[in-house]
Protein backbone atom coordinates (compact mmCIF):
# COMPACT_ATOMS: atom_id res chain seq x y z
CA UNK A 1 0.00 0.00 0.00
CA UNK A 2 3.04 2.67 0.23
CA UNK A 3 2.29 5.38 -2.18
CA UNK A 4 4.69 6.10 -5.24
CA UNK A 5 3.85 9.42 -6.66
CA UNK A 6 1.88 12.49 -4.21
CA UNK A 7 -0.43 14.64 -5.95
CA UNK A 8 -2.16 17.90 -5.14
CA UNK A 9 -5.36 18.89 -6.67
CA UNK A 10 -7.73 21.70 -5.60
CA UNK A 11 -10.35 23.91 -6.00
CA UNK A 12 -9.14 27.11 -5.23
CA UNK A 13 -11.41 30.60 -5.97
CA UNK A 14 -9.09 33.17 -4.10
CA UNK A 15 -6.03 30.86 -3.70
CA UNK A 16 -6.01 29.86 0.17
CA UNK A 17 -7.27 26.33 -0.47
CA UNK A 18 -4.46 26.40 -2.92
CA UNK A 19 -1.89 27.36 -0.21
CA UNK A 20 -2.46 24.57 2.38
CA UNK A 21 -3.00 21.88 0.09
CA UNK A 22 -0.36 22.30 -1.58
CA UNK A 23 2.00 22.89 1.59
CA UNK A 24 0.58 19.59 2.90
CA UNK A 25 1.39 17.73 -0.40
CA UNK A 26 5.36 19.58 -0.26
CA UNK A 27 6.01 18.09 3.07
CA UNK A 28 4.46 14.83 2.25
CA UNK A 29 6.29 14.60 -1.03
CA UNK A 30 9.63 15.67 0.95
CA UNK A 31 9.29 13.35 4.24
CA UNK A 32 7.83 10.42 1.71
CA UNK A 33 10.63 11.53 -0.73
CA UNK A 34 8.20 10.75 -3.32
CA UNK A 35 7.46 13.11 -6.63
CA UNK A 36 4.94 15.59 -6.51
CA UNK A 37 2.50 16.68 -9.13
CA UNK A 38 0.01 19.53 -8.65
CA UNK A 39 -3.76 19.50 -10.70
CA UNK A 40 -5.41 22.58 -10.31
CA UNK A 41 -9.14 22.12 -10.57
CA UNK A 42 -10.28 25.93 -10.27
CA UNK A 43 -11.27 26.73 -13.96
CA UNK A 44 -13.46 25.62 -16.56
CA UNK A 45 -11.49 23.98 -18.85
CA UNK A 46 -9.41 22.31 -15.64
CA UNK A 47 -13.09 20.84 -14.70
CA UNK A 48 -13.62 19.58 -17.85
CA UNK A 49 -10.88 17.25 -17.50
CA UNK A 50 -11.30 13.62 -16.79
CA UNK A 51 -8.49 12.76 -13.72
CA UNK A 52 -7.33 9.41 -13.08
CA UNK A 53 -5.24 7.93 -10.19
CA UNK A 54 -3.95 4.21 -9.01
CA UNK A 55 -3.32 2.69 -5.53
CA UNK A 56 -0.03 4.49 -6.07
CA UNK A 57 -1.13 7.49 -5.61
CA UNK A 58 -1.77 9.77 -2.49
CA UNK A 59 -3.54 12.48 -3.37
CA UNK A 60 -4.36 15.56 -1.25
CA UNK A 61 -7.96 17.31 -2.27
CA UNK A 62 -8.77 20.25 -1.18
CA UNK A 63 -12.34 22.60 -1.57
CA UNK A 64 -13.11 26.09 0.26
CA UNK A 65 -16.77 25.54 2.02
CA UNK A 66 -19.59 26.92 0.63
CA UNK A 67 -22.53 27.49 3.28
CA UNK A 68 -21.54 24.50 4.89
CA UNK A 69 -20.67 22.27 2.09
CA UNK A 70 -19.06 21.99 -1.23
CA UNK A 71 -19.35 24.43 -3.41
CA UNK A 72 -22.84 23.57 -4.90
CA UNK A 73 -21.88 24.18 -8.55
CA UNK A 74 -18.26 21.98 -8.26
CA UNK A 75 -19.37 19.18 -6.45
CA UNK A 76 -20.64 17.41 -9.69
CA UNK A 77 -17.29 18.10 -10.69
CA UNK A 78 -15.86 16.47 -7.65
CA UNK A 79 -18.67 13.37 -8.10
CA UNK A 80 -17.72 13.00 -12.06
CA UNK A 81 -13.92 13.83 -12.25
CA UNK A 82 -12.07 12.18 -9.66
CA UNK A 83 -11.55 8.73 -10.27
CA UNK A 84 -9.66 7.32 -7.31
CA UNK A 85 -8.53 3.63 -8.57
CA UNK A 86 -7.59 2.33 -5.00
CA UNK A 87 -5.31 6.12 -4.09
CA UNK A 88 -5.05 6.86 -0.57
CA UNK A 89 -6.49 10.15 0.04
CA UNK A 90 -6.25 12.90 2.10
CA UNK A 91 -9.81 15.06 2.15
CA UNK A 92 -8.92 19.40 3.06
CA UNK A 93 -11.26 21.91 3.59
CA UNK A 94 -10.91 25.46 4.46
CA UNK A 95 -13.37 27.92 5.75
CA UNK A 96 -14.04 31.18 6.76
CA UNK A 97 -13.62 31.24 10.36
CA UNK A 98 -17.51 30.42 10.81
CA UNK A 99 -18.17 26.89 10.48
CA UNK A 100 -16.73 24.48 8.20
CA UNK A 101 -19.72 22.36 8.94
CA UNK A 102 -20.35 19.08 6.91
CA UNK A 103 -17.98 19.95 4.48
CA UNK A 104 -14.88 17.57 5.23
CA UNK A 105 -18.15 15.16 6.20
CA UNK A 106 -19.08 15.40 1.98
CA UNK A 107 -15.56 15.71 0.60
CA UNK A 108 -14.81 12.38 2.46
CA UNK A 109 -17.80 10.71 1.07
CA UNK A 110 -17.43 12.31 -2.85
CA UNK A 111 -13.90 10.43 -2.27
CA UNK A 112 -14.92 7.52 -1.00
CA UNK A 113 -17.47 6.86 -3.73
CA UNK A 114 -15.31 7.62 -6.32
CA UNK A 115 -12.59 4.75 -5.17
CA UNK A 116 -10.23 6.28 -2.91
CA UNK A 117 -9.50 5.12 0.36
CA UNK A 118 -9.47 8.11 2.67
CA UNK A 119 -6.46 8.03 5.47
CA UNK A 120 -6.52 11.94 6.72
CA UNK A 121 -8.75 14.94 6.89
CA UNK A 122 -8.09 18.37 8.18
CA UNK A 123 -10.48 21.97 8.31
CA UNK A 124 -8.48 24.72 8.09
CA UNK A 125 -9.09 28.15 8.63
CA UNK A 126 -8.19 31.18 5.64
CA UNK A 127 -9.14 34.59 5.39
CA UNK A 128 -13.19 34.56 4.52
CA UNK A 129 -13.98 35.52 1.15
CA UNK A 130 -16.27 37.81 1.56
CA UNK A 131 -14.30 40.14 3.97
CA UNK A 132 -10.90 40.59 5.37
CA UNK A 133 -12.34 40.74 8.95
CA UNK A 134 -12.68 37.24 9.25
CA UNK A 135 -9.54 34.80 9.14
CA UNK A 136 -7.26 37.86 8.07
CA UNK A 137 -3.79 36.46 7.67
CA UNK A 138 -4.60 33.05 8.15
CA UNK A 139 -3.61 30.61 7.54
CA UNK A 140 -0.18 32.27 9.54
CA UNK A 141 2.91 31.31 10.45
CA UNK A 142 1.27 29.35 13.39
CA UNK A 143 -1.41 27.61 10.99
CA UNK A 144 1.95 26.64 8.48
CA UNK A 145 3.64 24.66 10.99
CA UNK A 146 0.51 22.87 12.53
CA UNK A 147 -0.57 21.76 8.68
CA UNK A 148 3.04 21.10 8.24
CA UNK A 149 3.10 18.34 11.43
CA UNK A 150 -0.29 17.23 10.15
CA UNK A 151 1.60 16.34 6.98
CA UNK A 152 4.32 14.50 9.08
CA UNK A 153 1.86 12.32 10.76
CA UNK A 154 0.18 11.21 7.16
CA UNK A 155 3.35 10.23 6.07
CA UNK A 156 4.22 7.87 8.90
CA UNK A 157 0.49 6.40 8.85
CA UNK A 158 1.08 5.75 5.18
CA UNK A 159 3.84 4.11 5.67
CA UNK A 160 3.09 2.16 8.62
CA UNK A 161 -0.07 0.37 5.82
CA UNK A 162 -0.39 -2.90 5.23
CA UNK A 163 -3.90 -3.27 3.91
CA UNK A 164 -6.57 -0.91 2.94
CA UNK A 165 -7.61 1.62 5.71
CA UNK A 166 -11.00 1.55 6.66
CA UNK A 167 -12.37 5.42 5.82
CA UNK A 168 -11.69 8.30 8.20
CA UNK A 169 -14.37 9.25 10.79
CA UNK A 170 -14.39 12.89 10.32
CA UNK A 171 -17.55 14.98 11.78
CA UNK A 172 -20.90 16.18 9.82
CA UNK A 173 -23.33 14.96 7.61
CA UNK A 174 -22.48 14.95 4.27
CA UNK A 175 -26.32 14.52 3.41
CA UNK A 176 -27.03 17.65 5.33
CA UNK A 177 -28.44 20.63 4.03
CA UNK A 178 -26.49 24.23 3.55
CA UNK A 179 -26.65 26.56 5.53
CA UNK A 180 -28.88 29.18 5.48
CA UNK A 181 -27.20 32.67 4.95
CA UNK A 182 -28.95 35.41 7.86
CA UNK A 183 -28.62 39.17 7.48
CA UNK A 184 -28.31 41.15 10.53
CA UNK A 185 -32.07 41.17 11.27
CA UNK A 186 -31.60 36.93 11.79
CA UNK A 187 -34.15 36.49 8.74
CA UNK A 188 -32.95 34.94 5.58
CA UNK A 189 -30.39 36.75 3.43
CA UNK A 190 -31.61 36.14 0.45
CA UNK A 191 -28.63 36.95 -2.52
CA UNK A 192 -28.83 34.10 -4.79
CA UNK A 193 -28.97 36.47 -8.01
CA UNK A 194 -26.45 39.04 -6.48
CA UNK A 195 -23.57 39.42 -9.30
CA UNK A 196 -20.06 41.76 -8.80
CA UNK A 197 -20.52 45.17 -9.87
CA UNK A 198 -17.85 46.96 -11.57
CA UNK A 199 -16.04 50.66 -10.80
CA UNK A 200 -15.55 51.72 -14.48
CA UNK A 201 -13.49 54.37 -13.11
CA UNK A 202 -11.19 52.41 -11.85
CA UNK A 203 -11.38 49.34 -14.23
CA UNK A 204 -8.79 49.14 -17.04
CA UNK A 205 -10.26 46.53 -18.89
CA UNK A 206 -7.43 44.40 -18.47
CA UNK A 207 -9.74 41.16 -18.23
CA UNK A 208 -8.30 39.31 -14.58
CA UNK A 209 -11.88 39.29 -13.61
CA UNK A 210 -12.58 36.52 -16.69
CA UNK A 211 -9.83 35.10 -16.51
CA UNK A 212 -9.96 33.88 -13.13
CA UNK A 213 -13.65 33.65 -12.96
CA UNK A 214 -14.18 29.75 -11.79
CA UNK A 215 -17.32 30.17 -13.75
CA UNK A 216 -16.45 31.50 -16.67
CA UNK A 217 -19.37 34.11 -15.73
CA UNK A 218 -17.75 37.30 -16.65
CA UNK A 219 -17.48 38.48 -20.23
CA UNK A 220 -13.96 38.91 -21.13
CA UNK A 221 -14.93 41.62 -23.45
CA UNK A 222 -16.74 43.46 -21.38
CA UNK A 223 -15.98 43.16 -17.68
CA UNK A 224 -19.04 44.92 -16.44
CA UNK A 225 -21.45 41.88 -17.63
CA UNK A 226 -22.12 38.96 -16.13
CA UNK A 227 -24.08 36.87 -18.05
CA UNK A 228 -23.24 33.31 -16.36
CA UNK A 229 -23.96 32.32 -13.00
CA UNK A 230 -22.14 33.87 -9.97
CA UNK A 231 -21.34 32.14 -7.16
CA UNK A 232 -20.06 34.36 -4.99
CA UNK A 233 -16.68 33.10 -4.91
CA UNK A 234 -14.64 36.33 -4.66
CA UNK A 235 -12.16 35.74 -7.20
CA UNK A 236 -13.19 38.60 -9.41
CA UNK A 237 -12.93 41.13 -6.26
CA UNK A 238 -9.76 39.64 -4.50
CA UNK A 239 -7.82 39.02 -7.87
CA UNK A 240 -8.91 42.74 -9.43
CA UNK A 241 -5.49 44.76 -8.58
CA UNK A 242 -7.43 48.29 -9.37
CA UNK A 243 -10.52 47.33 -6.53
CA UNK A 244 -12.78 48.07 -9.28
CA UNK A 245 -14.81 44.72 -8.54
CA UNK A 246 -17.71 44.85 -5.54
CA UNK A 247 -20.83 43.92 -4.89
CA UNK A 248 -23.80 46.10 -3.46
CA UNK A 249 -26.35 43.54 -3.03
CA UNK A 250 -28.46 44.77 0.36
CA UNK A 251 -29.17 41.23 1.30
CA UNK A 252 -25.74 40.20 0.73
CA UNK A 253 -23.65 43.18 2.65
CA UNK A 254 -26.41 42.34 5.48
CA UNK A 255 -24.94 38.90 6.06
CA UNK A 256 -21.57 40.10 5.77
CA UNK A 257 -22.43 42.15 8.64
CA UNK A 258 -23.62 39.57 10.58
CA UNK A 259 -20.54 37.42 10.02
CA UNK A 260 -18.44 40.16 10.91
CA UNK A 261 -20.51 41.12 14.13
CA UNK A 262 -20.56 37.58 15.29
CA UNK A 263 -17.49 35.46 14.03
CA UNK A 264 -14.50 37.73 14.43
CA UNK A 265 -12.95 35.58 16.97
CA UNK A 266 -10.08 32.97 15.88
CA UNK A 267 -11.14 29.29 15.21
CA UNK A 268 -9.40 26.69 15.57
CA UNK A 269 -7.70 24.55 13.04
CA UNK A 270 -9.27 20.50 12.84
CA UNK A 271 -7.54 17.56 11.72
CA UNK A 272 -8.45 13.99 11.99
CA UNK A 273 -6.23 10.74 11.57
Amino acid sequence: MKPQRVCALYYSATGTTDRVVNTIAEALAQKLELPLERFGFTKPAERDKEYHFTENDLVVVGSPTYAGKLPNKILPDFQTRLHGGGALAVAVVLFGNRSYDNSLAELCAVLEGNGFHTIAGGAFVGRHAFTDALGEGRPDWDDKREITAFAQKIADKANGLTDIPAPIAVPGDAAAAYYVPKGTDGQPAKFLKAKPQTDLGKCTFCGACARFCPMGAIDPKNPALVPGTCIKCHACVRKCTKHAKYFDDPAFLSHVAMLEANFADPKKNEVFL
